[in-house]
């Protein structure tokens, strides 16, 4: 999900505080992880061939705290955020289900609080998901995750650190779906937690919709029946003077949009994290395939 590192790390503080090279230059920021990588690689490739102003990739900005502070600050001109991060974690507001109303919500606030442009989804919904192993899956009869309350008292979560703490996170889903774990959850880089549930250190995972690895381990997404859990429709977070000062810039960022589906997403975060692919071909090979640039 976003795979949502909101909570600071000192090296991405150090990044976002940098000052930019003299002369006009666009810079694109992403959080720390695997798919905000490649999307900050298509952003700044889309850039780069149809603008003639240089690009600069700020990347492994830790998370939205950082990169929110980021391009407030001037220090990056855009990046991709989920508006259901948007929503729940940077304005604070009451989780909503329905998307549209949700984009139209965040567009609005991000312009009238901070000034900020937001452009159309992509294309894909990177909403958290809850993962098992399919032999388990199988046996216990999982297929959502109203499935998972008989069985939660014999099994263990893996987190990621934020997911703990947001408003739309563990205690609201654990209220909503009346879930008791075995133990508290189980806290680790989110990079670590496909590794854990195959080598069975843990039974359930709370990952991304898009992660690659899912149809690589041959795991079970749970569905969300009760919609607990916000659209994460990814979008283009800009700074209007970049849009401004930039011919072409706008045009560029919104060629991308609806033009990534969420099997799109998954393939190249597969290619990067499973193929160890570098994430720039990744997303040069993309572009190239979609016609996006030559």
């Amino acid at each position: 999900m976003d795979r949502r590192e909101f909570f600071l790390g000192s090296a991405g503080l150090l990044l976002a505080t940098a000052c930019k090279a003299p002369g006009h230059r666009l810079s694109v920021g992403t959080k720390n992880f695997t798919e905000q990588l490649v999307l900050g690689e298509i952003l700044a490739q889309m850039l780069e061939h149809h603008t003639s102003t240089p690009v600069e990739r700020r990347f492994y900005l830790a998370g939205t705290y950082i990169c929110q502070q980021a391009i407030l600050a001037g220090r990056i001109d855009t990046y991709i955020e989920y508006t259901g991060t948007a929503l729940a974690a940077v304005l604070k507001q009451l989780v909503q289900t329905d998307s549209k109303s949700v984009f139209e919500t965040v567009q609005r606030e991000y312009q009238q609080r901070f000034g900020l442009t937001v452009l159309p989804s992509l294309g894909f919904n990177n909403t958290f998901a809850l993962a098992v192993r399919g032999d388990d899956a199988k046996s216990m009869g999982l297929s959502k995750l109203s499935d998972l309350a008989a069985h939660a008292p014999q099994m263990r979560l893996g987190v990621g650190y934020e997911f703990l703490e947001r408003a739309d996170g563990f205690p609201g889903l654990a209220k909503t779906y009346g879930l008791k774990f075995a133990a508290s959850p189980t806290v680790m880089d989110l990079g670590l937690l496909y590794r854990a549930l195959e080598a069975k250190q843990v039974d359930i995972v709370a990952g991304s919709n898009t992660d690659g690895m899912i149809a690589a381990l041959g795991l079970v997404i749970l569905q969300d029946d009760k919609n607990y859990f916000p659209p994460y429709d990814a979008v283009p977070i800009v700074r209007p003077d970049a849009l401004r000062n930039t011919p072409g810039m706008r045009a560029a960022l919104e060629q991308l949009s609806g033009r990534i589906n969420t099997e799109d997403m998954r393939r190249m975060n597969y290619a990067i994290d499973g193929r160890k692919q570098d994430a720039a071909d990744v997303a040069r090979d993309f572009l190239t395939a979609s016609r996006l640039i030559s």
